[in-house]
């Protein structure tokens, strides 16, 4: 795979992000309000400057219309999309093509999700008719096969490794109970995790991210156009992403232990990028965290750990928030749960907030100065997936 992609020549200009949490009173109408006026505000922006928006949402609107709607945008082009999990990385990647082709000079991509009041769990998506063949499996069961796989692949004792997952879930949670925006702010530690009930295989509630409702939203123009609106501007390096063709659940020797369409993804967005030597170079990652073993698997697919190895630099600290290289800084999805149209701009966001020194102090990474990070988003389940990975700088070149 290979794409020309377009380093530096779009920027993210402004941003916001609402609390991601049950908005009981709240409808997807008022969130998307509330990222888009502090995107503006951010920007230095009235929506009538921006001349198309992008509109992400997997399960709480159709067509453009309910954005338009809710901004009283007057003969605006709103585009919705959808793709599963990266709904809301989608949402930028368009805006950002839409800019760099010349189409447009400023462009919005907003994502927004409002579940928590249809009763909806988390466990599988809405159904689509089908011949009867999908899976049946819920996420949390397919996603439970990766510690087995994995732990017989590399010869790593199933308790050890369940203890590692969970210590992921207890960096998370350390993070984000530092971020004033996440919705669960308590620390968990391992062993707490590890002694609740299961709920698939060997991973409990707390191996699982939660579902939460929420909005955010960024503003993109030309590179060369950037500070008319900031100071500092996050410039765009690289937009990748790739659609699996789910031959996976057919395949009785997949390979758990890894998610192709993610080593894919990465490997295009470091070839657009110019980025060799990642576990160095980025200051920090936001990795779509749906699972403790996700993220575990994530470290080797996205090239910061070796093969087999990255059970070990997880329990060595190495993606901590003071480590190596912070993974999840602000909690991830974890800590904030998933409203699906909202999380890839959610992640965004905090590569925003870490790369302009504006994070909480007391949860600002120690690497910001290499100027470079990543944000990463899957969908689907092992074997069906999509994925999304995008890297952004402070600096031009």
């Amino acid at each position: 795979m290979s794409s020309h992609g377009i380093k530096d020549r779009v920027a993210i200009v402004g941003m916001g992000c609402t609390p991601f949490k049950e908005h009981w009173d709240k409808g997807a109408d008022d969130l998307l309000i509330d990222a888009a006026q502090e995107t503006f505000a951010s920007a230095g922006m009235a929506k009538d400057d921006v001349d198309a928006f992008w509109f992400g949402t997997a399960q709480s609107a159709m067509s453009g219309v309910p954005l338009a709607s809710a901004l009283k945008l007057d003969n605006k082009p709103v585009s919705r999309v959808e793709n599963f999990c990266a709904t809301g990385s989608e949402a930028l990647r368009q805006a950002c093509y839409a800019v760099a082709s010349g189409a447009y000079d400023t462009a919005m991509a907003i994502g927004v999700e409002k579940v928590k009041d249809s009763g909806y769990q988390g466990l599988n998506a809405f159904p689509i008719p089908n011949d009867g063949t999908a899976r049946t499996l819920t996420a949390a069961a397919m996603f439970s096969l990766v510690l087995p796989a994995y732990a017989e692949k590399y010869g790593v004792d199933r308790d050890e490794l369940r203890r590692t997952v969970a210590r992921i879930a207890s960096k998370n949670h350390f993070n984000g109970a530092r971020n004033p925006k996440a919705m669960y702010r308590r620390e968990m530690e391992v062993d707490a995790i590890c002694k609740m009930a299961a709920v698939a295989g060997q991973l409990s509630v707390m191996d699982c991210a939660g579902v939460a409702d929420g909005s955010a939203a960024a503003i993109v123009v030309r590179a060369e156009d950037a500070h008319k609106y900031t100071d500092k501007p996050l410039y765009v390096k690289a937009l990748s992403f790739v659609a699996g063709n789910g031959s996976g659940l057919i395949d009785s020797t997949y390979d758990y232990t890894t998610f192709r369409e993610c080593e894919a993804a990465a490997n295009d967005a470091y070839q657009q990028a110019g980025i060799t030597d990642p576990l160095n170079q980025l200051a920090m990652a936001e990795v779509h965290d749906c699972f403790t073993p996700t993220e575990m698997v994530l470290m080797e697919d996205l090239g910061f750990s070796k093969r087999g190895e990255a059970w070990q630099d997880v329990n060595a600290g190495v993606f901590d928030l003071g480590g190596q290289l912070p993974v999840n800084p602000d909690g991830g999805l974890k800590s904030f749960g998933h409203p699906v149209g909202a999380s890839g701009l959610r992640m965004i966001y905090e590569a925003w907030l870490q790369l302009r020194g504006e994070a909480p102090e007391e949860r600002r990474i120690a690497t910001a100065d290499r100027g470079l990070a990543l944000t990463h988003n899957l969908g689907g389940y092992p074997g069906e997936m999509v994925s999304f990975v995008g890297i952004y700088g402070s600096q031009l070149g």
